[in-house]
């Protein structure tokens, strides 16, 4: 039974990079079911967070190993759903005409916003892990959605380890 596999990968900020960790995927016949790409803390350094399917762990080592061969990374770890906190984002558009009943539908949901509105328009964003972003899309279907996007998740491991503890701060500069 395949289950969802979260990779991070700390990297150098480089040309050409994500071309080398998804062939990696590729070769392996492995489907990204999302992916999402940030700076970190640290001044240069990228993090890769990348989800999909697996039916087996040891295919999930294997390509953690391979991506630790790529020599721009820095550390790469490879988590179950439980050893994380993960979020997705999502924005809706809809057609003001409908605006009134899915601001309504809002009122019963966390984490859900109105981020815009005008006279022909109205977007909506919602916060959550997929299967609640999937669970208000449905809701909000009836009232006539003109557009979806979905974000890659977000995740940080629920260690107590963070990358200061695999990069220490004297080597690397903060972003902010």
């Amino acid at each position: 039974m395949e289950k969802l596999y979260t990779i991070c990968i700390f990297t150098e900020n480089t040309l050409g990079l994500l071309n080398r960790i998804s062939g990696i995927f590729t070769r392996r016949r492995i489907n990204i079911e999302s992916l999402s790409v940030s700076e970190t803390e640290r001044k240069g350094i990228s993090r890769f967070t990348i989800v999909f399917k697996s039916d087996e762990r040891e295919k999930v080592e294997k390509i953690v190993r391979q991506i630790r061969k790529i020599i721009e990374v820095l550390a790469v770890f490879g988590y179950e759903d439980p050893d994380l906190v993960f979020n997705e984002l999502a924005f809706f558009k809809l057609d003001t005409k409908n605006a009134a009943g899915a601001k309504q539908l809002l009122e019963g949901y966390k984490r859900a916003k109105v981020l815009f509105e005008d006279e022909q328009i109205l977007i909506i964003e919602k916060a959550g892990t997929e299967e609640e972003i999937y669970s208000f899309f449905k809701q909000l279907k009836p009232y006539g959605i003109l557009e979806f996007v979905r974000s890659g998740r977000i995740a940080l491991s629920r260690s107590e380890k963070g990358l200061a503890q695999y990069l220490p701060e004297a080597e690397w500069a903060y972003n902010i």
